[in-house]
């Protein structure tokens, strides 16, 4: 009996389809099962296959994408990916998507450079991965290797310098927080971010998300929460009462100028397989903030974040992490506790209060 991962593939292109299981196909840890070319054909298919992961397209002929995921949430839970098409016109209804319960988001394969697609597809796997270890599954315990994939894994020495964290002085500033999140982190972010006062600290954060999904989440966020919360421009300043999300396929760092802190954009390799990288971020509040920061890690899948936020912690920083129980996947926090650079484990409705309390 097969242990791959099952996958469903549901998009009304012919071509979206192949090019989606020919990627799929080439990890050794899945398999795609089945596919439909909308969601009626799928729902014949579900009665007699049950696969692990669905990838879902939005717009679809005789039924649309959520429609379908509200039927599946509410009578056969099962981890769905999106599957958007790369226009910013339609991310807003990919963010109704995560509210309705899909799990990640992912932008369609397209013809492009080779870099293009060696990235591509080791983001689309990766984030088939997670969606299998989320906790709608029946079956989450059953772990996969999600670095057996072959590929080169960037470090943030990549796009930013290693330094002497440790021996560096800092000069005292107001707080600064850094927050990293991935898979389940759309939903973990609100929760967090609604519990912020209109005046709170400095807050930067990279979300793993594509890019053009990145200015919809946060002007979704900026509606529900007390706090302004835009995506990072280059050169953003960070202020009180605002919150910064770095931009899909860019990284974001922290600068300093005096006691003033602001954000530079920029490109550059994958880092730890992702771009925003939580890595790259942390190292940037080592290297600028030190002991004047407060770092928090939230569920995620795989261990982006980790070195840095033990070089935040080397640097005079007090780091946070999401615990197990409230966690969708467990990965990012693990990795960053077991490798020591987290204080405090909290559940994740605790977790603004203890930022507000460090940040005083």
């Amino acid at each position: 009996m097969s242990d791959k991962i099952k996958v469903m593939i549901i998009d009304d292109s012919a071509v979206v389809r192949e090019a989606l299981s020919n990627i799929l196909s080439s990890d050794p840890k899945i398999e795609v099962v089945a596919t439909a070319q909308d969601p009626i054909f799928a729902i014949k298919k579900l009665e007699s296959i049950t696969p692990d992961v669905i990838t879902l397209d939005i717009e679809m002929p005789r039924m649309d994408g959520l429609s379908f995921l509200r039927k599946l949430m509410a009578s056969k839970p099962i981890p769905v990916v999106i599957c958007s098409s790369k226009v910013e016109a339609g991310s807003q209804i990919a963010i109704e998507a995560l509210e309705l319960g899909a799990v990640e988001l992912i932008l369609k394969p397209k013809l492009g450079t080779r870099q293009f697609f060696e990235e591509s597809k080791i983001a689309i796997c990766d984030i088939v991965k997670a969606a299998y270890h989320t906790k709608v599954k029946v079956k989450p315990s059953l772990a996969v290797n999600t670095k057996t994939f072959e590929t080169t894994k960037l470090n943030a020495d990549s796009v930013i310098a290693p330094s002497d964290f440790v021996a560096k002085h800092f000069i005292d500033t107001e707080k600064i927080v850094a927050i990293g999140a991935s898979t389940g982190g759309t939903e973990a972010l609100r929760v967090l971010l609604e519990g912020y006062p209109e005046d709170c600290p400095p807050t930067i954060i990279v979300q793993h998300m594509p890019e053009f999904f990145t200015a919809s989440f946060a002007d979704r966020l900026n509606g529900l929460c007390k706090v302004r919360v835009k995506e990072a421009a280059n050169g953003d300043k960070l202020e009180r009462g605002k919150v910064l999300i770095a931009q899909g396929n860019k990284h974001m760092l922290l600068k300093r100028t005096g006691t003033s802190y602001y954000v530079e954009v920029k490109d550059g390799p994958l880092v730890t397989r992702h771009r925003p990288s939580v890595d790259v971020l942390f190292r940037s509040v080592a290297m600028h903030a030190g002991k004047n920061a407060v770092g928090v890690i939230l569920t995620g899948m795989g261990d982006d974040g980790a070195r840095g936020m033990l070089e935040m912690k080397q640097a005079g920083a007090i780091n946070l992490a999401q615990d197990e129980a409230t966690s969708v996947v467990f990965g990012m926090p693990a990795e960053a506790i077991n490798l020591g650079g987290v204080d405090k484990v909290l559940p994740l409705n605790n977790i603004a209060n203890e930022i507000l309390k460090l940040a005083k």
